[in-house]
């Protein structure tokens, strides 16, 4: 017996049942992780649908990674809020968006007043089956205070 393929449709936006707020294509969202033990998933949204009568939206996320979960893990140089944007991307239910986040650049993440709870900062793209990273290196600079 042949398998038929379900008939999906594209959104526009969708509404995060806990908050009531809208995210769209483009929107970077934090994602509950499977133990409550581990922090919140950053991922971008790059699509929204659902299936044909508007039921079971699902998200396609483009991940982001910490540096602990990248190859070579944490480094010193690692600030506490980066992320790194991967080539990694999924389907992921809507259910499971906690809330919105910002991922600024490293310039204007240094630039903020005042960071909050949900801003992150990313100056790499990292290619998860690789390791690699791009730009492959960046500026570190030490302050010595005498």
């Amino acid at each position: 017996m042949a398998k038929t393929r379900t008939t999906r449709k594209t959104l526009d936006s969708y509404t995060i049942k806990s908050t009531n707020k809208i995210i769209k294509p483009g929107d970077c969202v934090l994602m509950r992780p499977a133990h409550s033990s581990k922090p919140s998933y950053v991922a971008k949204v790059e699509k929204i649908e659902s299936d044909a009568r508007g039921g079971n939206v699902k998200v396609l996320a483009r991940w982001y990674y910490r540096p602990e979960e990248s190859i070579g893990g944490r480094r010193q140089f690692h600030g506490s809020k980066e992320v790194f944007l991967s080539d990694h991307r999924d389907f992921q239910s809507a259910d499971t968006i906690e809330g919105k986040c910002t991922v600024h650049s490293f310039k204007s993440y240094t630039k903020l007043d005042a960071v909050g709870n949900d801003d992150y900062f990313c100056r790499f793209e990292y290619n998860s089956v690789t390791g690699a990273f791009v730009p492959d290196r960046v500026a570190v600079y030490v302050l010595r205070f005498c």
